[in-house]
Parts: structure tokens; sequence; C-alpha cells
């Protein structure tokens, strides 16, 4: 069975505020330490089961930021990779990188070590937003890394945006929508801003030092995402999710199916969807001690769980409910044993006479104002 490898790149040439992210701003990094830490823990996870002897089918450079590493150190991860385990034929390789950490050098670079898809953190257009959002690059900056991205040889491109931002304004949005879609990439996520704990963003909140959008404010800026991406050729497929036809981010689409993935990489999880309930772990995510423990023994691992059968079911649930497609009943089925009304018939009763979930054969998916309420939707299953 094949699985996704995820691996993480931590550094940061600076945290911005609304991050939440296993990362750090640093002046300078061990790349040459971290990329061995990768590694060795690669070669320790590659005689463990279920990795061994079963392929790689996407890869996912996340971070942090890793293009501020060389493209060299990145490919040899995926040498390594491919060496260990294999890599599927028309395997999705992509990286994440900040469009003011790129150059034609750099993209012709990651390009000839064979990542196929690049993911530019755009996030807005607007100047004011941009420098709100305490990002290190400009809207011209993006434009220019989309076209040597193209130029470098990328057929695969993702561009992403945030919305709900502190003094943005509908039209705003629109512009921004308007802007990522003009450079063509095959794929666009846009995310609302959310305040997460242990962020500047999510301190200033709470001392009111700053406010969110109101919700209803929020709300019509979601609906205009979800009307005008359509309408310029990007179909949704997840929440935050758009592409055009067959440019889906197949990586993601293992998170949210709730199949298995390696991580590896200071703070990175993992997933072992064995039987119904499965089991999750983590690495150390300090990147000092990460690289310490690996480079000692090959596993970094901080902690572990295995789920109960119940906590399993309503994670299946919700992740698969992301998806314009939807839940397959069967799926949940076989997976865990029961029916899904057997399981969730109560709330699955409520939402369906409510019209918050559709029911259409062996899917039940999201209406158009379920997606408005998704996170209560989710939390009727939890």
């Amino acid at each position: 069975m094949s699985f996704s490898l995820y691996v993480h790149i931590p550094y940061c040439e600076s945290k911005c505020p609304y991050c939440d992210f296993n990362s750090y701003a640093a002046r300078g990094w061990p790349e040459a330490d971290y990329t061995q830490a990768l590694i060795v823990e690669l070669r320790a996870r590659a005689a463990q089961m279920p990795w061994a002897g079963n392929p790689i089918r996407t890869v996912f450079f996340g971070g942090g930021t890793p293009s501020l590493f060389k493209a060299a150190s990145l490919g040899r991860v995926l040498d390594e990779a491919g060496r260990l385990f294999g890599l599927q034929s028309g395997a999705e390789i992509t990286a994440e990188a900040n469009p003011g950490t790129v150059d034609a050098d750099k993209l012709r670079g990651m390009r000839a070590a064979g990542i196929n898809r690049i993911s530019f953190g755009a996030q807005s257009f607007n100047p004011s937003t941009l420098r709100f959002l305490g990002r290190i690059h400009t809207a011209e900056q993006t434009v220019v890394a989309v076209e040597q991205a193209r130029a470098a040889g990328f057929a695969r491109l993702n561009l992403d945006l945030i919305f709900a931002v502190p003094g943005q304004s509908l039209d705003d949005v629109a512009n921004d929508i308007a802007a990522a879609a003009a450079l063509g990439p095959e794929h666009i996520s846009a995310y609302n801003l959310t305040f997460e704990e242990g962020t500047a963003f999510g301190a200033a909140l709470k001392a009111g030092r700053m406010r969110a959008l109101p919700e209803e404010q929020q709300a019509l800026m979601y609906a205009m995402v979800r009307r005008e991406l359509p309408h310029r050729g990007y179909a949704m497929y997840e929440i935050s999710n758009y592409a055009r036809p067959g440019g889906e981010a197949r990586h993601n689409l293992t998170y949210w199916r709730g199949e298995s993935y390696l991580g590896i990489g200071a703070g990175a999880h993992s997933y072992a969807a064995d039987g119904p309930r499965g089991r999750r772990w983590w690495n150390e995510r300090l990147p000092a001690a990460y690289i310490g423990k690996a480079l000692h023994s090959g596993i970094a691992e901080a902690g572990s769980e295995t789920p109960d059968a119940a906590t399993s079911a309503s994670e299946f649930t919700f992740l698969n409910l992301r998806l314009t497609e939807g839940l397959d009943l069967r799926r949940f089925a076989d997976r865990f044993g029961v029916t899904f009304q057997e399981h969730f018939g109560p709330p699955l009763d409520r939402l369906l006479e409510g019209g918050l979930l559709l029911r259409e054969g062996d899917r039940i998916r999201l209406s158009d104002r379920g997606l408005e309420l998704a996170d209560s939707v989710f939390a009727e299953f939890l």
C-alpha cells in the first residue's frame, strides 16, 4: 500500500504573527546537519512497518520555509526517499516557497532535483495587507516568482491566499482573487485568517489590541471566495481549496481521506491507518533536539497515541466532510465494521433534516449552508 511523505523544514527568515506552525525565525540554520538528520530518520523508518516495502505516492516539503534550503539539500532527501521506498510513477513532489526567497536559479535547481509542484505563500497582493500579515515579500515578487517557476518547468503551481484580515474589505478580497487567478496557477488555496493560541495575533486579540472582523463580514468574504474562484475556473474540492480540473493537491487528499502518511523532521506528525483505530506519533519540536535524537538513533519521536474507535470514527468523518465529494459511506463501514447510520444515527438525521448535510447515494456531503457552518456540523460528530 502506497503512502505519503511529509518533510518538515522548520526555519524562516521571520515568524509571521498569525503562524502557529512549528517554525523558527533564524539568521542562519544548520542545513547540513538537519538534512543528514532527515536522511537518517528516513533510513530508520524504511525498516519499519507499515512503510517497509511500500512506495511513496506524494512528497511534501513544508515548513517553515523549505525554499531557504539549497535545492541540492532537498534533492538529497528526495533521492534517499526514492532509493529506500521507491516513488510511484507520476508521484506528486511539492515544495512550499516564500516568493521572497527564490530566484530563477533556485527554482531551476528545485525542478532539477525532482520537485514538480510548487506552492507559493502569496497570501495577498495588497501591500498594506502583506505588511499587516508580516510577510517579507511583495506582490511584485509573487508575480516574478510565478513567471520564473513556469520558466523553470513547473507545470503544477499553487498560490495561497488569506482573507478576513482586519482592515480588509470585500473589494480587497475580490482584487486578491482576480490577481491570483490572472497568474494562471493550477490550484488556489484561500484560508480564513484565524487567531491561534501561542501566536502574536492570538495574544493581541486576547489583550484587546486587535479585533477580528465581524462574523457577518467574514461570512460574506467566504461566500465571495466560493463564488468567484469557481467563476474563474477553479472548482472547490475542499473547504479552503480550489483547482482546475486535475490540479487538486494530491498530498493533502491523503490527510482528508484518513490515509497513511509518514512525517519526518522537527515536530512532524505521522499517521498509520492500520485497522479502524490507526496510530499517530510526533517528533521532537525543537530543531536542535530533533537533530540530536535523529542522528543518534534515527528515531526522534516525542510521543504517540492510539485513538479509541470512537475518536477515529469522528476524525475520519469530519476530515472527509471537508471535501466536496463528501464521505463515502461504504468506506466508513469497511473501515469501522459498522454502518454510518448505526454509529452516528441521531446527529446524521438532525443534520439531514436541517439541510446542513446532503445524502447522494452512498455519500453524504456538506450543503452550501453546511459549508458556512462547517465547524458546527463537525462538532455534531465529536
